[in-house]
């Protein structure tokens, strides 16, 4: 869930689409409107079934057409690949417009699928916080679905879709957090855990948890709106949201990982309780923030079908599943099972 989370905020980051150099240039341009004089003139004009299914219109296929011509010259002269709508030229696979991704969004879709499985099935129905885990995946499932689609077909509904869902994966793992590290769990489920926790503020807890739930609720409507009802997308807006969302998530749980933390970290133990799985958290961060040098060090795609970004999606699905196994582990630990008042 959380790793998904960061993932997306730093896609947001790095997957703005612009106008590119390749696009911009008067060979390009020449090059689409001879096509579209030529090819897209009248009323039998019509495309592949493949092509009509993923929204591809004849200017669409006349400006992939020339973006792979350009691309042809520019790699038997030695010139340097060119970006094209903020994108590499990449060979699309039946109307897929980048492969890759796409399949490694689905293995990233499965890979939190399984998590959801395993989450359900070891962890007990009486913990406070597998219904908040069991939502993340929902959550992380439904950003991974529109990240395929996305891929598939880079268009402006596709696009907010993708960047909608990801700053709530974003947002709600940053909930979740705030709420399992701070024990902010509501009191019905409070009251089934520990003597320390019912022997607390229960209704100061509720009053906190019900605050924080209507923040990122209201936090996320006016993201959302704001972003809707401009006229133009604010890209730098919306990177500006999920860095700081993102960031904010990881010092959490970098806090938790911290051989002496200022939280306590489970509901019955002293803050100086520290099992050994605890450092896990802070190995995910490091993780997650290496992947991010694929995006920083980005390069044209490998026989025009591999890039950075794919690698990037590539390298998130295992590291994901290695944080449901930490998120597992740290809900199993003893200090969470039920104890009669």
């Amino acid at each position: 869930m959380r790793s998904n989370a960061y993932f997306l905020f730093v896609t947001t980051l790095f997957g703005i689409a612009l106008a590119s150099s390749g696009d911009r240039s008067f060979e390009f341009g020449n090059c689409v409107e001879l096509c579209t004089t030529k090819h897209c003139q009248g009323p039998s004009v019509s495309l592949p079934l493949a092509l009509r299914l993923t929204r591809w219109t004849c200017e669409d296929d006349c400006k992939y057409s020339c973006m792979h011509e350009i691309t042809d010259r520019d790699v038997e002269r030695g010139i340097r690949i060119q970006q094209y709508y903020g994108k590499w030229p990449f060979w699309r696979l039946a109307g897929v417009q980048e492969p890759a991704s796409v399949a490694f969004s689905l293995l990233n879709l499965w890979s939190h699928v399984h998590g959801a499985r395993e989450i359900q099935k070891r962890i007990p129905n009486a913990h406070p916080m597998k219904r908040f885990y069991l939502i993340g995946c929902v959550a992380s499932i439904n950003a991974w679905i529109w990240s395929s689609v996305f891929h598939t077909r880079d268009l402006p509904t596709t696009e907010k879709l993708d960047y909608f869902s990801a700053a709530l994966t974003i947002l709600y793992a940053l909930y979740c957090t705030v709420v399992r590290l701070f024990h902010l769990y509501p009191k019905t489920y409070r009251s089934r855990v520990t003597l320390s926790s019912v022997s607390s503020t229960p209704h100061n807890a509720s009053r906190v948890y019900t605050s924080w739930s209507l923040l990122c609720i209201i936090v996320y409507i006016v993201h959302v709106s704001y972003l809707t009802l401009l006229p133009r997308f604010d890209y730098t807006y919306n990177m500006a949201f999920n860095l700081i969302i993102g960031f904010s998530h990881n010092a959490l749980w970098l806090i938790y990982a911290l051989p002496t933390s200022v939280v306590r970290r489970f509901p019955t133990q002293p803050k100086s309780y520290r099992p050994s799985f605890v450092g896990k958290a802070g190995v995910f961060v490091v993780l997650m923030t290496a992947a991010t040098t694929l995006e920083l060090f980005d390069f044209p795609p490998w026989g025009r079908i591999i890039d950075a970004h794919s690698l990037w999606h590539l390298s998130t699905a295992p590291i994901a599943m290695l944080w449901y196994t930490f998120l597992i582990e740290d809900a199993l630990d003893g200090s969470w099972r039920e104890q009669r008042l």
